[in-house]
């Protein structure tokens, strides 16, 4: 995986355990070569991400007696579970997924931070353990058999990607975020070590939290300059970026490099916004466009990297964001996560709406949403009305998530062949969802909701799409909404702080109000899309038809090729929206060709 670290590699073997490295070299360039070692060489650590208070930790460390010979964040790690154990992740603030190896007990202590901005699986059969940052790796172990686990297939097809703990390959897992892992005398004990709570609510006044929100983002964003290296900022136009635009510039010694993906079609492009706010905050502003040529010729290059079929299509222009920011600089700060602390998605909003319109309703407005014209615009309004009806026969974490995803449990009936349906646990489809609304404390539904996603949207969507998408192209990515803190305070806000009737992400935007254009505080939600509906009717057609052809398909083994059939002709023939049905169904064959699988 050269790519996630083109600067630098290191190896460590003893008895029956080795470790590998490589390396973005971000803080302490010259001298934080890894795996680095304790004073008496009796355990040593690679590291994935940064640590961004390692300084202070440093500190304390120092006063203990500790010797440190690099000036690296990872050293520090090393000092700190030598000093507190299992407890030193509870003093950690940042991105990270770290082995530490104990020559003496011939133990593995491994770790990923609290949200899971940086990934970690494992493959753990019959004795072996293996890790690594990406499945790829552990696709070189040569006991490793590529099958693919067919509840995973039934997830991907529901969610647009497959959640933790599982991935598409049996025997190999995702660590959850928020847990470690101990490997000892050929046994795993797993155990959880932070989780967002949403119980406790704080008894500031409206004003006082708009205050310490502002220090906390301040503060959060200021820690996230720490680097040996150039920063930039990914700056779409939207509140959340340009509100981190906006702190970075108060602490940034130079001219902030600011970049930004346009589209041709102008219900999906946002560079007028990103222009608008460069010019408001003096940014060096950067823009890239992509177009329909330019996404055909990274596809492939897309599909490659990604080591698990993923279908949200946005990893696209993030890709060729992260591609040509790189060119800039090393390190990128972006807004990622303030939708799902602050309830910025129009979901939140649909369950509202949903919640007040009656059952007796619902036939009418079925009847009249399947007679509105297909258009193929970003989020139009058939397309907003025909999912929120797709979903409002279950309960409501359910039908989020398909308000989110692919797939409705009934179109998965229509999609597998009775062999493979058979072999599905029945009723499974939201086992997932199930599990993460059982351990969530939070007692009202919007909050509720919320958890839902930082445990499942945030952690296996969207920050999947945005490592893959930047270290291809060895770039490293910070998320200053997601400081631990921003997280916890977020929780204890009080609803109506986040979703104010319909109005989301509602203290965000007091906050912003003089700080930011108004047409950038007040705009409405956009997303990060891409025109999937237009292009597979036009540029992608071709290979839509090759891709999805009947031959292939019953060569594959898990597909009904009539009904796959009939929604290629529905979305030609503008009699429905198949977009995302055609992309996920799509992606997966794009995925399961470069790989090489058989059905």
């Amino acid at each position: 995986m050269k790519y996630r670290g083109p600067d630098d590699e290191g190896y460590f073997f003893h008895d029956n355990a080795a470790l590998g490295m490589r390396r973005l070299s971000i803080i302490d360039v010259k001298g934080g070569h890894q795996p680095i070692y304790n004073e008496t060489g009796t355990k040593c650590i690679i590291a994935n991400g940064e640590i961004y208070n390692f300084k202070q930790l440093k500190q304390d460390l120092l006063l203990n007696k500790h010797r440190f010979t690099t000036n690296s964040d990872t050293e520090v790690i090393l000092h700190l579970y030598e000093e507190y154990s299992v407890e030193c992740l509870d003093k950690l603030n940042g991105m990270f997924a770290f082995a530490v190896y104990d020559r003496e007990d011939g133990s593995l202590f491994i770790a990923r931070d609290r949200l899971g901005v940086k990934p970690l699986y494992y493959y753990f059969f019959n004795g072996d353990f293996v890790f690594a940052s990406e499945l790829k790796a552990i696709l070189e172990f040569p006991l490793v058999e590529k099958k693919i686990e067919l509840e995973a297939l039934n997830e991907y097809f529901t969610f647009e990607c497959v959640p933790a703990p599982r991935t598409i390959y049996r025997n190999i897992q995702k660590l959850h975020q928020g847990h470690f892992l101990i490997y000892k005398d050929g046994q795993v004990r797993i155990e959880q070590y932070w989780n967002a709570s949403f119980k406790e609510k704080v008894k500031y006044s409206d004003e006082e939290c708009v205050l310490r929100l502002k220090d906390l983002i301040d503060d959060s964003v200021k820690l996230r300059l720490i680097s040996d290296v150039p920063l930039g900022v990914f700056l779409s136009g939207g509140l959340d970026s340009s509100l981190i635009t906006a702190f970075m510039a108060r602490h940034a010694a130079h001219k902030i490099k600011t970049f930004n993906i346009s589209f041709e079609d102008k219900s999906f492009d946002e560079s007028g916004y990103a222009t608008m706010a460069s010019q408001c905050l003096g940014t060096e502003h950067y823009e890239q466009r992509l177009t329909a040529e330019k996404m055909l010729q990274i596809l492939p290059k897309v599909i490659g990297f990604l080591d698990e079929p993923f279908a949200d299509a946005s990893i696209i222009p993030t890709y060729l964001l992260s591609k040509f920011t790189r060119e800039k600089v090393t390190v990128a700060l972006s807004g990622d996560g303030g939708d799902e602390l602050f309830a910025g998605y129009p979901t939140y909003q649909a369950h509202r709406i949903a919640g007040a319109i009656p059952r007796f309703s619902y036939p009418l407005l079925n009847f009249i949403a399947n007679r509105l014209p297909v258009s193929d615009d970003n989020i139009s309004f058939d397309f907003k009305l025909k999912r929120i009806l797709s979903g409002n026969s279950y309960p409501l974490p359910a039908r989020h998530q398909i308000w989110l995803g692919s797939f409705t449990p009934e179109e998965k009936k229509e999609l597998f062949l009775n062999d493979i349906y058979k072999q599905l646990k029945v009723g499974s489809d939201f086992d997932i969802v199930n599990y993460y609304q059982n351990r969530c404390d939070a007692e009202n539904s919007l909050d509720r909701i919320l958890y839902q996603d930082l445990q499942l949207y945030l952690q296996d969507n969207m920050l999947v799409k945005v490592d893959r998408a930047s270290m291809v192209s060895s770039l490293e990515v910070r998320t200053p909404y997601l400081d631990y803190r921003i997280v916890e305070f977020a929780a204890s806000l009080p609803s109506r702080l986040k979703l104010h009737l319909l109005t989301t992400k509602y203290i965000l935007k007091r906050l912003a109000r003089g700080v930011l254009p108004e047409k950038i505080v007040s705009r409405p939600k956009k997303g990060f899309g891409i025109p999937v509906a237009k292009w597979l009717k036009c540029e992608l057609r071709e290979v839509m038809h090759d891709l999805l052809s009947g031959e292939r398909i019953k060569r594959e083994g898990f597909f009904n090729v009539s009904y796959i059939n009939r929604l290629i002709e529905e979305h030609l023939s503008n009699k429905k929206d198949n977009r995302k049905l055609l992309w996920t169904l799509l992606v997966f064959e794009m995925w399961f060709n470069k790989h090489e699988l058989n059905g």
